[in-house]
């Protein structure tokens, strides 16, 4: 068959997107928003839809240790089941969810099941032709936090992209969001795209992952490269392609059940180790940003992300230390006495502080008090660098923020500067929500 032209395979994957889209929308309609005392139950729990498609197949799972059903591990789960699964591929603070982040990860044998685990957050982000040499189909389960630094979307873009390369079958259990009840924050220029942010979409953009996963596949948010050399096999195997019912694709998406926009889901497991609880979780958007400042996190503390502070702000702020503990060997400022904030509460406070947006105040007023403002912002560790090569600018997505700041802008100044692209892309996610929204369509 003669291979078809790059412009026939663009018009190709624009027509596939589309029939690939009408497809989701249509079996994604839910019934009426159910009853909030009907427990809310992530897409692992669906054992009888994805069974099937697992039996007498080789599988490889990409999951850490949020992927569970009640207090049972899903490879445990399975391998009762008699399903084989060949490999496990571990992410960031890797498969049983214990290393320290942005640590370096190995691949190892688990202890536990003796099934091989390859990092995909050490030497490689990706599974390659040989990692997947022996696998039948792809899984993937892990637990999101719904916000746009946090590198598990990143993982699972890299891992369709494995599975669109290599053309193996792909089955996405999905998960609550547990900051899924808004959208909000400067949505990312492509410019500053790295591993803690790569694709158009806002700081706190409000999909499950199995959405954020119809968002990819809708958009054709992949490597280029990869992308076409997809399209080209499709349109050069057509009976290939009549498997999958036309639309070229082979990605599946268990969807949870109770699940709704406007739940207030509470993770069962904390999904890393500078996680720990909800409190921490609904902060981490608007609080992670102090990891590209001079100023403690919360990393070394008992509730990271609500606790940030620095050793030169003035001393009649709330005073802690950060020390070495399990989340964090080394974090900023360790040992030191600091001086700050402290937003701990319970749920129900919190939730009313966040009041379903980023809360810009504590950063403008961090760096009104703080004295050496030249060194506020972590430096690039560059000779000339580039304003994506500042840590705060990953963050943000762009580097307005940061100048936003230094220039004393107000944060309803701040706000208005996000709403163009934050209004175009709530626009946009309504096309993939498989769940009722928190606000009118």
């Amino acid at each position: 068959m003669k291979k078809a032209s790059l412009p026939l395979v663009i018009s190709l994957f624009c027509m596939i997107i589309t029939s690939a889209q009408k497809t989701k929308q249509s079996t994604a309609k839910l019934s009426p928003a159910t009853s909030p005392a009907k427990k809310i139950l992530p897409g692992a729990y669906q054992v009888s839809e994805y069974l099937p498609l697992l039996k007498g197949k080789r599988v490889a799972i990409f999951a850490n240790n949020t992927a569970t059903i009640n207090n049972t591990h899903l490879v445990d789960t399975l391998k009762k089941l008699g399903i084989t699964i060949s490999k496990i591929f571990g992410p960031e603070h890797g498969f049983r969810g214990d290393a320290n982040a942005g640590a370096h990860v190995d691949n190892y044998t688990d202890a536990k099941t003796g099934i091989p685990v390859i990092s995909l957050y050490g030497s490689k982000r990706k599974p390659s032709e040989e990692d997947l040499a022996n696998v039948d189909v792809l899984l993937f389960d892990i637990q999101d936090v719904g916000v746009r630094f946090y590198t598990y979307i990143s993982s699972l873009q890299d891992f369709i992209e494995s599975a669109m390369e290599f053309d193996k079958p792909l089955i996405i259990l999905d998960r609550p969001n547990p900051n899924g009840f808004y959208v909000d924050g400067p949505v990312l220029d492509t410019a500053f795209k790295s591993f803690i942010g790569m694709q158009p979409v806002p700081v706190v953009y409000g999909m499950t992952i199995g959405e954020y996963a119809n968002f990819l596949v809708g958009e054709g948010l992949f490597d280029k490269n990869i992308m076409a050399s997809w399209m080209m096999r499709i349109v050069n195997n057509a009976s290939d392609t009549a498997k999958r019912k036309g639309n070229g694709l082979n990605i599946t998406v268990i969807k949870c059940r109770n699940y709704t926009h406007k739940s207030k889901y509470i993770l069962p497991i904390k999904p890393s180790p500078n996680l720990p609880d909800a409190g921490s979780i609904y902060w981490y958007p608007s609080t992670c940003f102090f990891e590209g400042t001079a100023l403690n996190e919360g990393r070394g503390t008992d509730k990271p992300f609500q606790i940030f502070g620095h050793p030169s702000l003035p001393k009649n702020l709330y005073a802690f230390t950060p020390v070495a503990n399990a989340g964090s060997n080394s974090p900023k400022l360790k040992d030191q006495l600091c001086y700050g904030w402290n937003l701990s509460g319970t749920n129900e406070q919190i939730l009313q502080q966040i009041d379903n947006k980023i809360q810009l105040k504590y950063l403008l007023n961090a760096y009104k008090l703080f004295p050496d403002k030249a060194n506020f912002f972590l430096k690039a560790s560059k000779a000339n660098p580039k304003p994506a090569d500042f840590f705060f600018n990953k963050l943000a997505g762009n580097a307005e923020l940061m100048q936003q700041i230094i220039d004393g802008k107000s944060e309803k100044e701040i706000r208005a500067s996000w709403q163009p692209k934050l209004e175009a892309f709530k626009k946009k996610r309504k096309k993939y929500l498989m769940y009722p929204d928190f606000e009118a369509t």
